[in-house]
C-alpha cells in the first residue's frame, strides 16, 4: 500500500506520544510505500527544539520525498475553493491532500476529518486534536 505521513505523524513520533511510534513501526514493518511531501516537511520542521527536530529529519530521510505536482496544485486550489464554506483546512492540508490523490496514497495523520471532506483515504491513529 501506498501510504502518505502527515505532519502530525512526524511530529507525535519524534516526541513519543499517541502510539505514533508503534504506527511507525508498523508501517516500515510491512511492504509499503511511504511518502512525504514539501508541505508536511515544511509544516514538520517549522517548530519544535533541536532534538525535536533531528528525530523528525530522522524520519524524514527514511520516506520517500515528493515534490506537489502542478496537477495537485490545482487539485488543492479547487479543493479549497469547494470546501470553502464547510471546512476550515489550512492550504497546508490541501497540499498534502492533493499529493495523496496524486500518488494513489492513504494519509496517516491524527486529524482526519479534513481529509476525509476532500474525499482523500485515511488512516488515522491516536486521540483527535482539539479543534
Amino acid at each position: 500500500m501506498r501510504f502518505l505521513l502527515d505532519t502530525t505523524l512526524l511530529i507525535d513520533h519524534a516526541l513519543d506520544r499517541y502510539g505514533a511510534p508503534a504506527v511507525v513501526e508498523r508501517l516500515f514493518s510491512e511492504a509499503n510505500d511511504l511518502y512525504t511531501c514539501d508541505a508536511v516537511v515544511a509544516e514538520a520542521l517549522s517548530r519544535g527544539t533541536d532534538e525535536d527536530i533531528a528525530a523528525i529529519e530522522v524520519l524524514v530521510r527514511a520516506l520517500e520525498y515528493v515534490a506537489t505536482s502542478p496537477d495537485a496544485a490545482r487539485w488543492a486550489g479547487a479543493s479549497r475553493r469547494r470546501l470553502a464554506h464547510t471546512s476550515r483546512r489550512q492550504l497546508g492540508d490541501a497540499i498534502v491532500a492533493a499529493v495523496a490523490v496524486d500518488l494513489g496514497a492513504t494519509v496517516v495523520t491524527r486529524n482526519p476529518r479534513g481529509f476525509e471532506a476532500q474525499g482523500v483515504p485515511v488512516l488515522a491513529y491516536g486521540q483527535p486534536a482539539a479543534a
